[in-house]
Order: C-alpha cells, then sequence, then structure tokens
C-alpha cells in the first residue's frame, strides 16, 4: 500500500487568499459599485462628482465640469482646494496617492477636514480608479500643477510637477476598464438626471455636462435649491399654490431643509436624501416627517372646525395625496443600512426633523389660511375617496379558500403551482388570445386576454380604477394586491409578459399597463417581473426556408444575406391574431427561441416625470413632447 500526500477535501492555510491593495475591487466589483452594467458604469462617475459635492458642502467648490470623451473616457473638474498633495506621514506618500489606491482612505473620517460627506466608507476614487483602464489626476494648488498617472489602479510614476498655475482644485479624468465592465458607453440622459438632482440639492452650485461626442451642453444652476426642484418636478401638474412651502433649520450639527407642495393628482411623490445621498427606501428622516405633516395638519383642521370629530378621520395617505416634497438632511455622521446608502438609519434625526417640520409648517397654515383651508378640503377628500377605494379593493382582492370567489373566467391559468416557474400573458384581444391559449404550454404558461384598451390609471382615483373590469382581472389573476398593500411574496407568476400587436395601438396597450403597473404594482417593475414580449413583424420564406425578423433593419440584412432573387415571399403581421398558434410558440413563446425585454427602473423621479407628462390631464407639455421627438419617430402605421 502506497501512501499518498493528496487530500481532495483539505483546508488549509494555503487555500486562504489574501488580496491586498485594490485586488478585492477587481475581483468582486458588485460589492462597491453594485454591478459592472450600465448602472455600475455611471456609479463610477458619481463617486468621483461626489468628491466635488462634498468640496462645495465644506464651502470650497462653486463649479464643477462634467465631460463625456470621444473614446468612452469622463474627466472631472472643480475648483476646490484640490487633494491633499504633501506626504501622507503613515503610508510615505503623497496624500493624493494614498487617496487613490488605498481603500477606506479619505478625509471623511474626523480629522476635520469635512463636517459635511456623502462618501463616507472611504472607497470611492480607489474604487474608480481600481476599475479604470488609465486614470490621470491633477491637482491645482500651492501654485502648481501635480499630476499623476495610474493604471488598472497602480501607478505608472511618482506625482510631479508639470507647470504653474494660480487656481486650485481637481481634475479627475478616467477610462473604465473594458475587462470589468459589459458596456462601456455613457449615456448623457443618465447623467442629466442625475446631476440635475445635485445641482437642486446644493443651491448655488453650477454644474455643467458636456458630451464632446455630439456637442451637447447642459448647465445645472439653482439658487432656489430644493425649492426650485419641487417647482421642476410639478412642473407639468395643476399646483393648489404659487409657490413650494420652504422649511430651513439645524439642530445639533444636522442641517434639515424640507420643502413641499401640493398638486392636483392622486400620487405621492417624495423625495428624501441624506448628504446629497438619494434614500429611496426612506430611513428616520422621512419617519419624522410623515409624522409631523399628519399631526400639524390633523391638529388644525380640528381647531378650525374644518375636521369634523366623528366624521372626519384623515390618514396620513389622505394628507400625501397629491404631495410633492423634497426632504434634504445634512449631518456629520450619517448611519446608512448598507453600503447602497438607501436607507438613513440615525435614531435621532426623525426628532429633529419632526420638530422643525412642525413647528415651521403650523406657522405657515396661521400666516396662509385660505391655502390651509385648500389643502384640508383636498385632504377630506382624498379620505372619501379612500373609503370608496377600500371597499373596491375588496372585491378584486383575492380571497381565500375558505370564500366562494374565483380566478377571472376568461384566465386560462396554468398547472405549475411554483410560482417562479409561473408567466402569464396579457394578450390584446380574443383572437390573440385563442391562438395564445392553444400554443402555450399549458404546464407554466396562463393566459390573460385584455379586450380593448385597459384605463388610463394616470387621469382617476383608485375607486374608478378599481371599478374596470380589465383591471379588476388583472388583480384577481396576480393575486399580489394592489395600491400600498401589494405584497410580490404572494403573486401567482414571477412573469408577467405584455404581449400586444406590433402596431401602434399595441404600444399604446402597452404604455396603459406599464403605467397601471407603475402606478398600483411598482414593486412588480423594480424586483424585475415585468417583461415585453416582442413578437416578429416579418416572415422570410425563401426556398422552403422561413426565417422571422423583428424591424425593418432585421428584414434589409436578412435579404442581403440570402439575395433577394428570385424574390422571397415576404409577409408582414399586422397583429398576433395573423399567426397560427405553432408560429406564436415558435417566434414569441417558447422560451428556448423568443425575445422579451426586462422592464426595468432606472430612475423613479424621472419615470415618475415621464409618466405624469405623457399620460396625465394636461394636453400641452405632452403637445411640446411630440413636436420635440417626432422626427425621431420609426415604423409609424398610418
Amino acid at each position: 500500500m502506497t501512501e499518498t500526500n493528496v487530500q481532495p477535501n483539505h483546508y488549509g492555510s494555503e487555500q486562504i487568499q489574501v488580496l491586498e491593495g485594490l485586488e478585492a475591487v477587481r475581483k468582486r466589483p458588485g460589492m462597491y459599485i453594485g454591478s459592472t452594467d450600465e448602472r455600475g458604469l455611471h456609479h463610477l462617475v458619481y463617486e468621483i462628482v461626489d468628491n466635488s459635492i462634498d468640496e462645495a458642502l465644506a464651502g470650497y467648490c462653486k463649479n464643477i465640469v462634467v465631460t463625456i470623451g470621444t473614446d468612452y473616457d469622463i474627466e472631472v473638474q472643480d475648483d476646490g482646494r484640490g487633494f491633499p498633495t504633501d506626504i501622507h506621514p503613515k503610508m510615505g506618500k503623497p496624500a493624493v496617492e494614498v487617496c487613490l489606491t488605498v481603500l477606506h482612505a479619505g478625509g471623511k473620517f474626523g480629522g476635520g477636514g469635512y463636517k459635511v460627506s456623502g462618501g463616507l466608507h472611504g472607497v470611492g476614487s480607489s474604487v474608480v480608479n481600481a476599475l479604470s483602464e488609465k486614470l490621470r489626476v491633477t491637482v491645482y494648488q500651492k501654485g502648481h500643477i501635480f499630476q499623476q498617472e495610474y493604471v488598472r489602479g497602480k501607478p505608472t510614476g511618482e506625482l510631479t510637477i508639470i507647470g504653474d498655475t494660480e487656481r486650485t482644485g481637481t481634475t479627475i479624468w478616467f477610462k473604465p476598464d473594458p475587462e470589468i465592465f459589459e458596456t462601456l458607453v455613457f449615456d448623457f440622459e443618465t447623467l442629466k438626471q442625475r446631476l440635475r438632482e445635485m445641482a437642486f440639492l446644493n443651491k448655488g452650485i453650477r454644474i455643467t455636462l458636456r458630451d464632446e461626442r455630439d456637442g451637447r451642453e447642459q448647465v445645472y444652476h439653482y439658487e432656489g435649491g430644493i425649492r426650485s426642484f419641487v417647482e421642476y418636478l410639478n412642473k407639468n401638474k395643476q399646483v393648489m399654490f404659487p409657490t413650494p412651502i420652504y422649511i430651513e433649520g439645524e439642530e445639533n450639527g444636522t442641517q434639515v431643509e424640507v420643502a413641499l407642495q401640493w398638486n392636483d393628482s392622486y400620487n405621492e411623490n417624495v423625495y428624501t436624501f441624506a448628504n446629497n445621498i438619494h434614500t429611496p427606501e426612506g430611513g428616520t428622516h422621512l419617519a419624522g416627517f410623515r409624522s409631523a405633516l399628519t399631526r400639524v395638519i390633523t391638529d388644525y383642521g380640528k381647531k378650525r372646525g374644518i375636521l369634523k370629530e366623528d366624521k372626519d378621520k384623515l390618514s396620513g395617505d389622505d394628507i400625501r395625496e397629491g404631495l410633492t416634497a423634497i426632504v434634504s438632511v445634512k449631518l456629520t455622521e450619517p448611519q446608512f443600512e448598507g453600503q447602497t446608502k438607501t436607507k438613513l438609519g440615525n435614531s435621532e434625526v426623525r426628532g429633529i426633523v419632526d420638530s422643525l417640520v412642525a413647528d415651521k409648517l403650523e406657522s405657515y397654515l396661521e400666516e396662509h389660511p385660505d391655502e390651509a383651508k385648500e389643502v384640508l378640503e383636498k385632504c377630506v377628500q382624498a379620505s372619501r375617496a379612500r373609503e370608496a377605494a377600500r371597499k373596491a379593493r375588496d372585491l378584486t382582492r383575492r380571497k381565500s379558500a375558505l370564500e366562494t370567489a374565483s380566478l377571472p373566467g376568461k384566465l386560462a391559468d396554468c398547472s405549475e403551482r411554483d410560482p417562479s416557474k409561473c408567466e402569464i400573458f396579457l394578450v390584446e384581444g380574443d383572437s390573440a388570445g385563442g391562438s395564445a391559449k392553444t400554443g402555450r404550454d399549458r404546464h407554466f404558461q396562463a393566459i390573460l386576454p385584455l379586450r380593448g384598451k385597459i384605463l388610463n390609471v394616470e387621469k382617476v382615483h383608485d375607486a374608478r380604477a378599481l371599478s374596470n373590469q380589465e383591471i379588476k382581472a388583472m388583480i384577481t389573476a396576480f393575486g399580489g394586491g394592489f395600491g400600498k398593500d401589494f405584497d410580490t411574496s404572494k403573486l401567482r407568476y414571477h412573469r408577467i409578459i405584455c404581449m400586444t400587436d406590433a402596431d401602434v395601438d399595441g404600444s399604446h396597450i402597452r404604455i396603459l399597463l406599464l403605467t397601471f403597473f407603475y402606478r398600483y404594482m411598482r414593486p412588480l417593475i423594480e424586483q424585475g417581473h415585468v417583461y415585453i414580449a416582442m413578437p416578429p413583424l416579418y416572415k422570410v420564406t425563401k426556398q422552403k426556408r422561413e426565417y422571422y425578423v423583428y424591424d425593418d433593419t432585421q428584414l434589409a440584412e436578412l435579404l442581403d444575406r440570402i439575395g433577394r432573387e428570385p424574390k422571397p415571399d415576404i409577409q408582414r403581421y399586422k397583429g398576433l391574431g395573423e399567426m397560427s398558434s405553432q408560429q406564436l410558440w415558435e417566434t414569441t413563446m417558447d422560451p428556448a427561441t423568443r425575445s422579451m425585454y426586462q422592464v426595468k427602473l432606472a430612475d423613479a423621479i424621472s419615470a415618475d416625470q415621464m409618466f405624469d407628462l405623457l399620460m396625465g390631464d394636461r394636453v400641452e407639455p405632452r403637445r411640446g413632447f411630440i413636436e420635440e421627438n417626432a422626427k425621431l419617430v420609426m415604423n409609424l402605421d398610418i
């Protein structure tokens, strides 16, 4: 018997990897920037801009210029104090090099560099450096211009003086690494949204965005700060009073800014920020704002006799209906829940926001009785509509096994009971519904035909939306509830697929469905449950071979490939009902061969505005949008 040293299950010290420097970032980029897709790519820009914003918060920076280059590169320039260039006492290297090469190194951990800052983990600049193919930092400081270059996080030489200057500031140029990122194309519109937001949150600062690829330039500079932000969010809505209520104050080093204004819509749009970082999940600052708002408005209504004690009971939802508000706090030691910073956890902030908002809002209502009365009347109307909606909601909510209510009659359900394996197709009309029902895989695919165009929920109150038969059918079929009660854990299908015709009417139905999902089932979109089916537009037959193409460009490419002589037979599908069940399965429903878009929510603020613009009551903004974009329309059915 021979002894062997091979131990397949051995786990010893030699298997423990120590990732030094920035290797950890390159190994697991998603831990630091969320993902390596388009979202993560743009996050690099935000990290660098956040540093410049921190300089602005400290009172040293007035201008920030972001330039999108022609070679998948970005440059961020500011006129702050500039990265420190002196030798770091512990590391023995220039401080700028330490900030760009060492994780958790920065001026925001104490030491008096910054009172308030968004980047507190000390990973921003170094992460960008680690994930860049090339990076160049230029510091204007002490009468000199300092410069250093890096490749994939490692310096290619020393920090050197390359000239003299009278200005101060930092310029960072970088080129994301193609080994890391799935895409390298920066989107002007995506950056525009974020930079505009930053300019609103920091009044007086000037942010310029330039695109060298097509010469576009946008300048954002708002002296009104978040007041201007609310006006911007309400620009396509009918507001109840012309100027937003503005509340400002400071307590124990925490600065609070709130701007709010009611409009005639039925939706609440409250956006919260902590140290300029958007906190979509809210946190203690949102809780403080909501409690103060509900308490002050209710007390004022009772005191003035507008609310009857026994009759009118206002909830927080009633008071916030049609409210647009920005809550921005700036504090020295923010505690975010997680690296993604989506929720503020500082317990003391709730009390500070609550007392400041309550005090200032109470004074405002006393000084503006007409406006206060208008707000109260809107809240009372919302309360009555809520009660009507509750009754309607009870009718649509999926009943328990003890009750007799069943699924909608026109739903062709699937036999699988595991929601993660199930999908439901929303199809346009009975003709497409018939083909889909026959062609589907009954094991995991359900079909729900919709008759005509569903109600535009952007223009109506909950009670009216819930009385619509098609909407009721969808709510009942999905099983997750509706509005604030919506719960994705109760969903009966994890893929909800809009399968409409490839024409104008089909597009309109799809938009109406997305409006409904966004307003009343937003987690569906946020968690990636909504898909758009891509049925082919043409069937091309040549020499008994069949090809399916999805647009005119693909058709031209196919004809170039297979030859135009002898002339192939080209069939254009006007609607899904023209396809046989077998064709529909092969092209649109078979998971092995189909094409689908997943609907994603990149930016809630811009999505909200777009739905309001395109689907809301006001015609003028929509006409402006159509005139502006009319030239971009392709494949229009006339």
